[in-house]
């Protein structure tokens, strides 16, 4: 028995001793005063690759996290789209040169929105990506949370077929990041150009993409999100802007100053923007549906125009957003259950070994008619005096017991 408790006390301490060591595996940096020691910041890693279909970087792929470096002129939109970081690099193959600039956001919304931001109005689509277009020598295209801007010395007919296998090579994030803007479901499908799409989350973004309202009037300080579309209608073009809103009472509330400012006109302050000034003053409407608040202007008859806006409806729906791998903290809980079960089998298979052996043994000793444990059992040496004693007397020629 004392074996048995042995074996059971080996397992539990095993046990214990590999989750103290799965929990100190990783020690924490202190200083000499006993506090953490915060790890310096790494490095982010370059998006562009060192060389890809044959172009090879001339210089070292410069990597930066100032969206001032990226784009001096634009750093407020990369801002409002969430921008983390970008690799700038230039490219040689056969005297010919190609400039790339990769701008990694923290989801795919701000990708997308920075996509749009940067693609001109009506550039001819390009099958890169999640979406690409292209003008004359440049190329644009996003995928996942990724933007990159090309710049070809001398396009080719083979640029598309490069650009789409770099595109592979981009990591795709994962959970609620992976979900472009919920808002582009609410727009028509039907007549819509979408190469003319703008998807903005601020003012720099939604003034800079060619906006229809003033940004103050649009409301980004609420929590707004703005797309704008063109759609090509019998009678002419319309423009179609969709507003989301965080509640449907901020909607109502911001429909209300929006109508007030169309009927304004010339007295509008701030002063109408060119799209409006250039719009058919009898198209100009506005219309809410829930959290959003949609306007519709462009030269089409009013008919056409109202039709359009009509055909905005908002629908609460749930959107499945894709789960990322196991983390770091389910892999740990995994380790734990592991070693609970390890301890929990072990000592399962200790009781019964020294049942089995202790059981087996008290059985045998039954068998022999013996008590089941020996703790029971007295046994001692005997001496049998008396019966030496009364032989003795029997012969009298024996020397008597005492000598």
């Amino acid at each position: 028995m004392r074996g048995t408790r042995t074996l059971i006390c080996s397992v539990i301490f095993f046990g214990c001793a590999s989750f103290a060591s799965a929990q100190t595996s990783s020690p924490k940096p202190v200083t000499a005063l006993g506090a953490p020691v915060k790890p310096a910041p790494a490095a982010s890693p370059a998006i562009l690759p060192d060389s890809f279909a044959g172009w090879v970087a001339a210089n070292p792929l410069k990597t930066i996290t100032d969206p001032g470096e990226a784009d001096s002129t634009n750093a407020e939109a990369l801002k409002e789209y969430d921008f983390t970081s970008a690799t700038l690099a230039t490219y040689k193959r056969s005297g010919e040169t190609v400039t790339l600039r990769a701008l990694r956001f923290h989801d795919a919304s701000g990708a997308y929105g920075a996509y749009t931001f940067y693609r001109g109005t009506g550039w001819p689509k390009a099958d890169i990506g999640a979406g690409g277009a292209a003008n004359h020598n440049r190329v644009l295209f996003w995928i996942g949370n990724t933007v990159v801007d090309a710049n070809y010395s001398q396009i080719g007919p083979m640029s598309g077929s490069e650009l789409r296998e770099l595109a592979k090579q981009f990591p795709l994030p994962d959970g609620n990041r992976a979900v472009p803007p919920p808002i582009l479901g609410n727009l028509p499908k039907d007549s819509i150009d979408g190469q003319t799409t703008h998807y903005a989350i601020g003012p720099a973004g939604y003034t800079g993409s060619g906006g229809v309202l003033p940004a103050d009037v649009v409301g980004f300080d609420r929590g707004a999100e703005a797309m704008t579309a063109n759609y090509s209608l019998r009678s002419g073009p319309a423009t179609l802007t969709i507003i989301d809103y965080p509640t449907p009472q901020m909607a109502a509330a911001q429909e209300s100053k929006i109508r007030a400012y169309l009927k304004a006109g010339s007295q509008a302050l701030p002063p109408w923007p060119k799209p409006l000034i250039d719009s058919d003053q009898a198209s100009l409407d506005v219309r809410r549906s829930g959290p959003l608040v949609a306007i519709v202007s462009g030269d089409a008859i009013p008919d056409e125009s109202h039709k359009l806006l009509a055909s905005v409806h908002y629908d609460a729906e749930l959107i499945t957003i894709p789960q990322p791998g196991e983390s770091e903290v389910a892999k740990t809980g995994k380790l734990l259950l592991g070693i609970a079960a390890l301890v929990i089998i072990g000592c399962s298979a200790a009781l019964l070994l020294g049942f089995f052996l202790g059981g087996g043994r008290a059985l045998y000793r039954i068998a022999r008619g013996k008590p089941a444990s020996s703790v029971y059992e007295a046994e001692f040496i005997r001496l049998d005096l008396r019966e030496e004693w009364v032989d003795s007397a029997a012969s009298p020629n024996r020397p008597h017991p005492k000598g």
